[in-house]
């Protein structure tokens, strides 16, 4: 039976007795953040550490068969932060005594292997969701070292639901990557990716696949879709800090667990990014076929400031898509629509969707649009297209919508 979200009752030095994030934290070890294992103890098939990752309350790692001690992870951050709290769902977990129990948690500024400070000694309740323990020391890292150290008691196996980091990253932006357009040749048939600003359109040859999404830094926030797009869902994509290779994971939209349904792994073949037949090759491309088949796109690769209607730099590139289209199509008029996640009072995300389609409607009037062409409405929070509970979910409600009128 999964539990709701409570407090611990044990822990090694603190005890805190409300669970979740704080004003201004995130989730830094959150899969939608780009973060991802990178070192990994046997496991039991299908129920990898990434499942520690992944927001969703019914998945968890387990361990191989009969190796319940001393399970170690490494997991690595696409840019160093601070974190003030870790929190543990012991919910998941298939069979008594088979939670994890004693869990230490180490820190390192170095490398994956060296410079571990210890921050937190825990013991878990099993069970329960939500345990959060503010760490004993801050210290600055990317890498996060979890020892799992026992369980309640089963002798075959020791498993974990989820593993949060709360804190806050020690740079404003990540770190800016080489361009990550070509053709990459993957575990799933070739991918075809076009990067143009901050925003990703590109295909792969299978049941007519697309892509679109935006990328940031080293991390790509996607929505797949197959075939008349009944198969279709959200993915991440980490690239590696040359933008060679990279690792992702894939979910359907239908799974209303949230569980990771799959991965796609890839390496650079080619940086001619190629075609697919059903693509159109470009980020305009798409966005002029949306609208002119369904009236309606959203609009990929649009970053703002944070709590701000300021269009970051790097999607300017974007935007020029836009207008580059509407000077095709002069027949045109559109809507441009605001949409937050659920994060902060509604009353507030309603002001802030309203502002940041009028950014968007003035940058396209200042590129030569007629504002006569334009009207701009924002809808807040109001509207979500997936659950404002995960990092990949809010990242798909944080959006700008296009409408022909």
């Amino acid at each position: 039976m999964r539990l709701g979200r409570v407090a611990a009752t044990m822990c090694i030095g603190f005890i805190l007795l409300t669970g979740g994030a704080a004003a201004g934290e995130t989730n830094l070890l959150a899969l939608g953040e780009g973060t991802l294992p990178v070192v990994e103890p046997p496991s039991y098939s299908g129920w990898g550490p990434v499942n520690m990752l992944d927001d969703a309350p019914g998945s968890a790692w387990a361990s191989k068969e009969s190796n319940v001690a001393n399970n170690v992870f490494v997991f690595e951050m696409v840019t160093p932060g601070t974190i003030d709290a870790f929190e543990f769902d012991c919910t998941g977990v298939d069979g008594k005594g088979r939670g994890a129990k004693e869990v230490t948690v180490e820190v390192s500024a170095t490398s994956r292997e060296t410079g571990f400070e210890r921050v937190l000694a825990a013991s878990l309740v099993e069970g329960r969701a939500g345990q959060r323990f503010p760490v004993g020391k801050k210290v600055e890292g990317r890498w996060v070292r979890l020892t799992i150290v026992g369980n309640h008691g089963d002798p075959k196996y020791a498993e974990l639901g989820g593993l949060r980091g709360f804190g806050r990253r020690s740079v404003a932006a990540p770190a800016a990557m080489p361009a990550i357009a070509g053709a990459y040749k993957t575990n799933w048939n070739v991918f075809h990716l076009r990067q143009q600003g901050t925003a990703i359109s590109g295909c792969y040859e299978h049941d007519s696949g697309l892509f679109e999404g935006t990328v940031e830094g080293r991390v790509a926030k996607l929505t797949w879709r197959q075939g008349d797009g009944k198969k279709r869902g959200p993915a991440v994509f980490v690239f590696s800090p040359d933008g060679k290779s990279f690792r992702g994971y894939w979910w359907y939209d239908s799974d209303r667990e949230r569980k990771v349904d799959g991965d796609w792994t890839g390496e650079l073949a080619s940086t001619d990014v190629g075609s697919c037949p059903h693509w159109s090759g470009s980020v305009g491309g798409e966005l002029q076929n949306n609208l002119a088949t369904k009236g309606r796109a959203v609009l990929h690769g649009i970053l703002f400031d944070t709590d701000s209607a300021r269009i970051r730099a790097e999607s300017f590139a974007t935007l020029d898509e836009v207008a580059r289209v509407l000077a095709k199509e002069a027949a045109w008029s559109l809507t441009i629509e605001g949409h937050t996640d659920a994060t902060g009072t509604a009353a507030h995300n309603q002001v802030l969707s309203e502002q940041r389609a009028q950014s968007v409607k003035n940058y396209l009037a200042g590129k030569g649009v007629a504002p006569g062409r334009l009207d701009s409405v924002g809808f807040g929070q109001t509207k979500p297209v997936a659950d404002n509970d995960t990092e990949l979910g809010r990242a798909q409600n944080r959006r700008v919508e296009l409408v022909r009128k």
